[in-house]
Formats: structure tokens, C-alpha cells, sequence
């Protein structure tokens, strides 16, 4: 299947529709995630259009991973996590639903199971809180 331009965060990067930004580089930018599993889950994504993992260019894989790799650092730091999971979803019997590569990088805590991808929006408030710690964190 080909690349659709019209998926939401195609939208997003050309800002035309807003994001809660928390960082964003010539080739990549990571925002909270609307609808998070769990406090603090931010997403990367690069600005190069891509479906998914299958058939990104493996030059933008090199300068994506070790912002994943920063971000996860930051957000375990900012919400003094126990832990960080890392998710990457590939077509719809993967788990993808939307159609631009991404990851999802959740902080995780001892006990605290992640909440389903439900559909719920976060208040936008927190969702700014929580960008602006996972921001202080990357400094």
C-alpha cells in the first residue's frame, strides 16, 4: 500500500493540526500522544514519509533510533519511571493503525498495567504539563 499523505500525523507535521510538542530536529519530531496508555507516553516520528518499519529508508532509521533512544532516557527521568516500553507497530495485523512510522514510548511502573489506546483524549493541560517535563528532561 502506498503512502498516504492525508494520515494524521502527515497532518501534524505540517501543522495542521496542533501537537503538544516535546522536541523537534530537521529529520524528527516527538509529541505527547493524545490518547495515552500511560502518563508520559510520547510518540517519535520523522518527518520523512514512511508507513512503517517495512519500508522505511534505513538512513532515516539511523537518525531516528537514537532519538527513541533520548526520549526514552527523558521520559523515565521526568516521571520517575521503573521502566520504559517501546512499541513499533507494522500494518494492521501488527497493531498499526496509523499509517506513518512511529514510535511509542511509554514510562511503566511497577504494577501499573497500560491503559487501552481507548479513543479517550487526555485533558490538553496535562498533556502540556507532561511535555514540559519530558522537555526539561532532554536538556
Amino acid at each position: 500500500m502506498p503512502y498516504d499523505s492525508t494520515n494524521i500525523f502527515a497532518k501534524i507535521l505540517r501543522g495542521e493540526i496542533p501537537s503538544h510538542k516535546v522536541l523537534e530536529t530537521d529529520d524528527v519530531i516527538v509529541f505527547m500522544d493524545v490518547m495515552p496508555q500511560g502518563t508520559g507516553h510520547t510518540l517519535v516520528v520523522p518527518k520523512s514519509a514512511a508507513r512503517n518499519l517495512l519500508d522505511a529508508d534505513p538512513a532515516v532509521l539511523a537518525k531516528l533510533l537514537p532519538v527513541v533512544q533520548r526520549v526514552a532516557q527523558a521520559v523515565k527521568q521526568a516521571f520517575a519511571a521503573d521502566g520504559v516500553s517501546v512499541f513499533q507497530y507494522n500494518e494492521p495485523a501488527g497493531g498499526q493503525s496509523v499509517f506513518h512510522l512511529h514510535f511509542h514510548v511509554v514510562p511503566r511502573f511497577e504494577g501499573v498495567p497500560l491503559r487501552p489506546h481507548s479513543g479517550a483524549m487526555e485533558d490538553p493541560a496535562v498533556l502540556a504539563a507532561n511535555a514540559d517535563l519530558v522537555r526539561r528532561a532532554l536538556t
